[in-house]
């Protein structure tokens, strides 16, 4: 029998948040390198694909046949979560990321929890609260320091589509909320890539992305980015992410939600050689600061509504921020 009291079952929770921090942290990084030289709906398609596969061969078996296997409204949910956060979302981030350093897209991806509680406030008609409204005028003020402040020059075309991308990705959580999806974990998330990574393809034909697939150009650190996004981004990262989802407090499992842009922006300063100018450090601060903000008061409002023993209301849903990482 396991120890739940011994030391390294109690350190292990831990490890792998360490490792959601890094691992998703770390795919800004590795999409920026992807595009470089390959087109980034036909990477993002399939860097999905695989890993749909890779995790459909390991888990398929026991918990998508049989009395196990999706019903057709829960693959049709799946496929349309998919769509909105890994075709929206994740591809409009490697489009974005063509002309964005990846700590900076990150950082604007950090606005996901913002985007998810307006249009949760949207669904329910409910009232948006003060704190919200602050929150979210403070992160555009971040936001407008980061592209236009004294030390930017990226220009708003790009910025904007990464962050329309962290909109559709808020979308597809929201809606996945209250979705029917499979009931394991591994094979809902399997369905999703797998429909988000066949709709990157198609989008990326249609794109002309075709033309620009040259094998003999693609670089060795490109097909690395692609392999990293692979393994570290859509399985280690996300095994961790759930292990660490049923070990640790949700108040804690959300810190990556404004860690993970910090990591990338590191690893876009040391590794990927990427400037790390004033108004991205203040900018990106804001930003931050703002989500975190967001974040640890609807934890305390979930609180009180637990002391209260009141019926809950919609809360962040930390399975589904994805920060683009999965």
């Amino acid at each position: 029998m396991v120890d739940s009291n011994s030391p390294k079952t109690r350190l292990l929770p831990w490890i792998a948040l360490l490792t959601v921090w890094v691992a998703w942290g770390s795919t800004y990084l590795g999409i920026h390198v992807a595009v470089e030289t390959i087109p980034p709906l036909l990477m993002a398609g399939t860097r999905f694909v695989i890993a749909a596969l890779i995790l459909l061969a390991v888990f398929g078996p026991r918990h998508a046949t049989g009395t196990n296997r999706p019903t057709k409204p829960q693959a049709r949910s799946a496929a349309i979560v998919g769509l909105l956060m890994l075709l929206g979302g994740n591809g409009l981030l490697c489009i974005g990321e063509l002309h964005l350093a990846s700590g900076t897209a990150a950082v604007l991806v950090a606005t996901v929890p913002i985007w998810m509680v307006l249009i949760n406030a949207v669904v329910t008609r409910t009232r948006v609260p003060r704190a919200l409204i602050a929150a979210l005028a403070t992160g555009l003020v971040g936001i407008t320091i980061l592209v236009a402040g004294p030390s930017g020059s990226i220009g708003i075309a790009a910025p904007a589509l990464v962050l329309v991308a962290s909109l559709l990705w808020a979308a597809g959580s929201v809606y996945g909320r209250t979705a029917p999806l499979p009931k394991h974990p591994m094979i809902a998330s399997s369905y999703e890539m797998l429909a988000g990574g066949v709709g990157c393809i198609i989008a990326g034909i249609a794109r002309g992305e075709l033309s620009q697939l040259k094998f003999s150009a693609m670089t060795a650190a490109s097909l690395g980015g692609l392999a990293w996004l692979v393994v570290a981004g859509s399985i280690v990262g996300f095994t961790a992410y759930l292990y660490a989802n049923r070990t640790l407090p949700n108040d804690i499992l959300a810190t990556y939600a404004y860690v993970n842009p910090i990591i990338a922006v590191l690893l876009g300063t040391l590794i990927g050689s990427e400037a790390l100018s004033l108004n991205v450090l203040i900018g990106g601060a804001i930003v931050i600061g703002s989500v975190a903000v967001v974040i640890v008061g609807r934890s305390g409002q979930a609180r009180k509504q637990e002391q209260r023993q009141e019926e809950p209301t919609v809360d962040i849903d930390t399975d589904a921020i994805a920060d683009a990482a999965v």
